[in-house]
């Protein structure tokens, strides 16, 4: 194949695996929903330059080959004569439908023996992993309970060759299988609680999520189960002080704005409405409801070591340096998105669909009053990074009240049935900062006084979207949770409207005090 044949090749099967993995000496090296790429082609050759904030490559690709969902690449790295294979994957599971279900099957023996040594007089009544839609279980979850006399326990197990994306979704499986349980058990048994089981080292964000879960509504019990040496460990929940979370400086904008004023003068000259977002000190983005088209940095000539700035451009993960020769592409790029990316603009596009969740922040965010009218206006950041010991992510709204109370808000513009546990993520690590003064000592909120009280969360999304499994988990959540779930109208980017709201509080008589003795059924 020619370099220009093999570019070709890449590019159009990039396009379209915008959430692909890139795989390489047998792991993931880069995940395309949070790292870049771009295709160039240099001295006849066709390369691939891959990077994130963790790694930075480049490959000089020899040959490629379509296996199925697999972009299967030989390519040569630099300063080295021998070939190598790398894939790009858009099924981020790369196992077989074949091995997948064998290795849940030999799982269910090994964790009935685990458990029933580890729960001694305990029996393990029931374990299987068939699918059940109606309920949202699927087969990666092995589910059961096990019974003592009168009581029960619910057990929910993932073995250690499920994603970690799987295993850190167990949590929202066994409260729903928590609460099946108690419906089914009903007259017959006190199901007291959960025991959630999940792979040696890959506990850290069940565990960080379990304390804050209503303590009395059910018995929590985390575990670890490491198949090859066949132990299972009870992990310790209540603790949630030393939660490993760091805080970003706030950037001054008004000084980033300043520094890339001939960029945004650039960018405006071609789409005035052109949204620009302040991303660091050295970094902004160009979007156009919500959707990036550029970005503008600073960059290193590595000729000479001199900082210069520099505009890129492209959709998804691919990115171009903007020059002489593709200034006319880069135009061709924004006006298109500027006729397609509107309220009235053709729905049946790919751009028009494209990143629904930063179209809705974009939206939010400007009308920050329309979701309640107790938050401040002019005090709003926009994807805030959050970075703990389990992840990374981004905060989609952080703002505050009038009386200067925080306010967390989880954006969802389709159904997801792990929006409850995903804002909750973001509110344990805003109030652990809260709790340490640290929006000050950062640059938060300037001018303004951070109250003490707990944080606020929003989970907002349109209310023909609100998952069926939603009002359940929200249940569970601990009594110390203030939150508030909006459903607006499906029509939000003509108006953002609220359409009806449901707060904690409503909810707080419907957990039954597990201590008391009595079911802890909740109604649905």
């Amino acid at each position: 194949m020619t370099p220009e044949s093999l570019g070709k090749m890449l590019a159009e099967f990039l396009n379209g695996s915008r959430a692909a993995v890139v795989v390489e000496d047998g792991a993931v090296v880069f995940d395309l929903a949070e790292a870049k790429y771009s295709i160039s082609g240099e001295y006849s050759k066709c390369l691939l330059h891959l990077w994130s904030s963790e790694r930075n490559v480049v490959r000089r690709v020899l040959d490629a080959e379509v296996k199925g969902a697999t972009l299967r690449l030989q390519v040569q790295r630099m300063g080295q004569s021998r070939p190598t294979r790398l894939d790009i994957c858009r099924d981020r599971d790369q196992r077989s439908p074949v091995a997948r279900r064998a290795a849940r099957v030999a799982y269910e023996p090994r964790l009935r023996r685990a458990l029933e040594r580890n729960f001694p007089g305990w029996t393990v009544a029931r374990l299987t992993t068939s699918m059940d839609l109606k309920r949202s279980f699927g087969p990666a979850y092995l589910r059961g309970w096990m019974r003592l006399g009168q009581r029960a326990l619910a057990i929910v197990g993932v073995n250690d060759e499920e994603t970690q994306g799987t295993v850190d979704g167990a949590l929202t499986c066994g409260i729903l299988w928590l609460e099946e349980c108690r419906l089914a058990q009903l007259e017959r048994r006190v199901v007291e609680g959960l025991v959630l089981v999940v792979p040696k080292g890959g506990a850290a964000l069940t565990a960080q999520r379990m304390a804050h879960l209503h303590p009395t509504a059910a018995k929590w019990h985390l575990n670890e189960f490491d198949e090859r040496e066949d132990t299972l460990v009870r992990l310790e929940v209540g603790d949630h002080g030393n939660l490993s979370t760091r805080l970003v400086r706030a950037v001054d904008e008004g000084q980033a704005l300043e520094h890339f004023a001939a960029s945004i003068a650039r960018i405006r000259a071609i789409l005035p409405q052109a949204e620009v977002v302040v991303l660091s000190p050295a970094h902004v983005s160009f979007r156009r409801c919500g959707l990036e088209f550029a970005q503008a940095r600073i960059a290193h000539d590595p000729r000479n070591f001199q900082a210069g700035e520099e505009i890129v451009f492209g959709l998804g993960a691919e990115e171009r340096v903007l020059d002489e020769r593709n200034e006319n592409e880069f135009c061709n790029l924004v006006r298109l998105a500027a006729a397609v990316r509107r309220k009235d603009g053709p729905k049946n596009h790919p751009l028009w669909r494209m990143h629904p969740e930063r179209w809705l922040e974009s939206i939010a965010s400007a009308n920050i009053g329309d979701l309640d009218a107790r938050l401040r206006s002019d005090c709003v950041y926009r994807q805030v990074p959050a970075f703990s010991a389990a992840d990374r992510g981004m905060i989609d709204i952080l703002t505050a009240t009038h009386e200067g109370r925080l306010a967390v808000i989880e954006l969802k513009a389709d159904e997801d049935i792990h929006l409850p546990l995903q804002g909750l993520d973001y509110w344990a690590r805003v109030a652990w900062h809260q709790e340490r003064g640290e929006f000050g000592k950062f640059g938060y909120f300037p001018g303004h006084e951070v109250s003490l009280e707990k944080p606020l969360l929003m989970l907002v999304t349109p209310a023909l979207h609100v998952h069926p499994a939603t009002d359940t988990i929200l249940r569970y959540l601990s009594p110390d949770l203030e939150w508030d779930l909006v459903g607006i109208d499906e029509r939000w980017r003509e108006e953002l409207r609220v359409v009806f709201r449901k707060r904690a509080r409503d909810f707080r008589n419907q957990i039954a005090d597990c201590g008391s003795g009595r079911q802890t059924s909740i109604p649905a």
